[in-house]
């Protein structure tokens, strides 16, 4: 398999970016011959179609690029050999110095030739990113499970491969069972996977998602709100009928969702919700009306 497993797997990652001699596959103390080292075109690079991470931190890419202008890149693009596009090499580690690298104006890059098939080449973009610059939990969810989907690995050998838990590797894999609009408010850090996790599995996830993010409750308030599951869990106290009768009315002609919060002394509030700018504009327009 991998000749960057374990022991080889880590260290063969430092030695992708420090020390170019890798250790041998059979774990003796002959070293393997150096790895493949020049400067490449940076046209002739491709990305990774196992690239584990779909969104790059775009201030982190500037600083990045501000960094390359000044020092020039340090660290090699880790490339194999593109079977599918003759004469370019697909990128298998280091795509956010690359896409750096192009915003800097760079013409060619150092890179390191490996000889990877598809399971190293997802292998080592995966380890890479955990390693480096860490993933959100629906990303590395989504590399795990291509693992396992695409290339056979179970739980165990998954954890093993990143070097941590079974449970860690299966609760990572259980937030992708979420509701679409929860995995969202995930990858955009709206939520954190110790808050979300409580919610895997409950029919109100999406409803609960919402208040945890409004009243900002933390991971300890989510898991004992939702202990007991077959309880019904109950956002807020049971509405007055007349309120939620003209709560109802308002929702109706405004079509947004309406929320109103009424005291026992008759104080509260009105909360009107909007998803985009023709909304708000509807609500600010009608608020600023005479």
């Amino acid at each position: 398999m991998s000749k960057f497993k374990k022991k080889g797997l880590g260290k063969g990652l430092s030695a992708l970016f420090g020390d170019t001699s890798l250790e041998s596959p059979n774990n003796n103390d002959k070293p393997e011959k150096n790895l493949s080292q020049k400067n490449c075109q940076i046209g002739d690079l491709n990305r990774n179609p196992y690239q584990p991470r779909i969104k790059f931190d775009e201030e982190k890419i500037i600083e990045l690029s501000n960094s390359i202008k000044q020092n020039g890149l340090i660290q090699p693009i880790a490339v194999r050999t593109d079977k599918m596009d003759p004469g370019k090499f697909q990128i298998v580690a280091g795509e956010r110095r690359w896409l750096a690298a192009q915003r800097a104006g760079l013409h060619e890059v150092p890179v390191v030739v490996l000889e990877l098939d598809d399971n190293e080449a997802l292998e080592v973009a995966i380890v890479e990113n955990i390693q480096r610059e860490n993933l959100n939990s629906v990303e590395e969810a989504k590399g795990y499970e291509r693992l396992h989907k695409e290339f056979g690995y179970d739980h165990e050998k998954i954890a093993k491969f990143i070097s941590k838990s079974r449970s860690h590797v299966s609760n990572t894999l259980r937030l992708l069972t979420l509701p679409k609009d929860v995995i969202s408010m995930l990858e955009e850090g709206l939520l954190t996977a110790g808050q979300a996790r409580p919610l895997i599995g409950m029919p109100q996830a999406s409803e609960i998602a919402e208040d945890i993010v409004k009243k900002r409750l933390t991971s300890r308030q989510v898991e004992s709100l939702s202990k007991n599951k077959k309880k019904p869990f109950k956002l807020d106290k049971q509405i007055d009928s007349n309120i939620e009768e003209v709560q109802n009315l308002i929702e109706s002609n405004l079509g947004l969702k309406v929320n109103i919060i009424n005291r026992k002394n008759n104080s509260g509030r009105i909360v009107v919700e909007y998803k985009n700018i023709d909304q708000f504009e509807l609500v600010s327009k009608l608020l600023r009306q005479r």
